[in-house]
């Protein structure tokens, strides 16, 4: 557009497509820029204060790899009293595992 029919448009046109194609590049450079930090958010989605459990808790998942059977009744009962900050078998419990154990397991006898 700046050699139309022979004319090289002189200075203003130069410099009219100068500031032009700078601004569409920063343009695209904006843009860029706003997808990257999009899709690179690795904090708490908006209206969510960090370190608010954004899914199920530790105890739920636990419950339901016990319902699911993939842990034993002691496997569970050890690793809920690790969650809920308790020895497992609670305080004073004697060493055989007390009324929480299951039948047939060793006794002080």
């Amino acid at each position: 557009m700046l050699c139309w029919y022979g004319r090289h448009g002189g200075g203003w046109a130069w410099l009219a497509t100068s500031v032009s194609l700078f601004l569409f590049l920063a343009l695209l450079f904006v843009i860029a820029l706003l997808i990257v930090r999009a899709l690179g958010r690795s904090g708490p989605p908006r209206g969510e204060r960090p370190g608010t459990p954004s899914g199920p808790g530790a105890e739920q998942i636990l419950a339901e790899r016990y319902a699911r059977g993939e842990i034993d009744e002691e496997e569970y009962r050890r690793r809920l009293a690790t969650l809920r900050g308790a020895p497992p078998g609670g305080p004073g419990a004697p060493p055989w595992g007390g009324p929480g154990a299951p039948p047939g397991g060793d006794s002080p006898s």
